[in-house]
């Protein structure tokens, strides 16, 4: 038998909050507190209900043995994979890293290796799916105008059939035309295709939109059409991107082969956490692709990308969920440092954050904050959308 651990975890906590958010409470016997987030949005309950599965496998564990308990969930069911399974936990895997950067007093960051820059460079989402150019303009001008952000993310187009005609592609064109013009040259912003766009209207639209400086083009075909990414990939300068609804390193490996993309966008809440996230930003690194994450999500997913991202030299940029649409919704409005204490450690000044120095994640949780949301709690539902002649579709 082995010798007795330090510590161990005791016991668990989830709170489903405003706005789509699931956090997870983690505390060992020595009364050391870790917070994840295994959000999977439209999917709450379902995850949760995964997270307590998952948890007769943790609760007496040793918490400083990440790897080992992420291998036993990992490797020890039979059953693995997926957005709810990686999801869970990847919450799971977030708190333990944060349990053990408390426990050592350092940040997690430094348990990865150490940091290789100073300051993070920070985008944010600017408007909704089918605003219209003046609309799109006029705020893509205000963030700007009125937040430390200097790189912006769209939804590029609104929904889309398999083929389309010019007035679409030409509405298209006129949004981004319009928030280029208004914010100028020197702002960054990516066009998210949202995996709702098919092959050929993909490479039109690209074409069409190249002129414009886009910073990437996100999703332009759904993953499980990943292998037409290299066909895309010849057809525009502009960077792809892609990554949000993989869920294991192994897809990644398999995308990286492809050869096809230039930025990485694994969402550290449904990849398997911080271990999948630095082990796929390594990997990428090989292939000198670029490490973006992809985080729409509340502030204990973001603390977590950052702690990766500080790490990583093919690190680009980070998405933040600051006024992204998704955050009025779900009963009651909340953005995304609601429920932090420590807000300013996370200000975004000339484009950039700087790297979180206290132990642990770094997030400091308003726990009666958390605890009297989840009494209000209103499940978010996923947009379902159709085209004009009653067929369901992909938003």
């Amino acid at each position: 038998m082995g010798s007795v651990p330090a510590d161990a975890v005791a016991g668990f906590e989830l709170f489903k909050v405003a706005p789509r958010w699931l956090f997870l409470k983690l505390e060992t016997r020595n009364g050391v507190v870790g917070w994840g987030e295994p959000t999977l949005e439209g999917f709450v309950d379902t995850v949760a209900a995964c997270v307590e599965e998952m948890m007769a496998s943790v609760v007496g564990q040793d918490p400083s043995r990440i790897q080992h308990i992420w291998q036993k969930l990992h490797l020890q069911k039979f059953y693995t994979g997926g957005p709810v399974i990686m999801s869970a936990l990847a919450g799971i895997d977030q708190a333990l890293w944060d349990i053990k950067g408390k426990t050592l007093n350092v940040p997690v960051h430094v348990l990865l290796g150490g940091r290789v820059r100073d300051k993070v460079t920070m985008y944010r989402w600017c408007g909704g799916d089918s605003n219209t150019p003046e609309d799109a303009a006029k705020e893509a001008l205000h963030v700007v105008q009125t937040t430390g952000f200097r790189q912006l993310k769209m939804n590029a187009t609104p929904k889309m059939g398999y083929v389309e005609g010019e007035p679409l592609v030409s509405a298209v064109v006129q949004r981004m035309k319009a928030v280029r013009d208004a914010v100028g040259p020197a702002v960054g912003i990516g066009l998210d295709f949202h995996g709702r766009v098919k092959a050929p209207m993909a490479k039109r639209l690209m074409k069409a939109l190249e002129p414009f400086d886009p910073l990437f083009f996100e999703e332009p075909v759904a993953k499980a059409q990943n292998k037409s990414l290299h066909d895309l990939s010849l057809c525009t300068s502009v960077p792809l991107a892609t990554g949000e609804r993989m869920y294991t390193v192994a897809e990644f490996r398999d995308l990286l082969e492809y050869r096809s993309v230039a930025i990485v966008q694994p969402d550290c809440s449904h990849v398997g956490g911080i271990t999948a996230l630095l082990t796929i930003a390594r990997m990428a690194e090989a292939y000198e692709v670029a490490l973006a994450p992809h985080c729409p999500l509340g502030p204990i997913a973001l603390a977590a990308c950052l702690a990766v991202d500080v790490c990583c030299v093919n690190f680009a940029f980070q998405e933040s969920s600051v006024g992204i649409h998704y955050n009025a919704e779900g009963g009651e409005p909340r953005d995304t440092m609601f429920y932090v204490k420590n807000k300013d450690d996370f200000a975004v000044v000339d484009g950039c954050m700087n790297v979180l120095q206290k132990p642990g994640l770094g997030v400091e949780i308003d726990e009666d904050a958390v605890r009297e949301a989840a009494g209000r709690w209103v499940a978010w539902r996923d947009r379902e959308w159709t085209l004009a002649d009653g067929t369901p579709t992909t938003w």
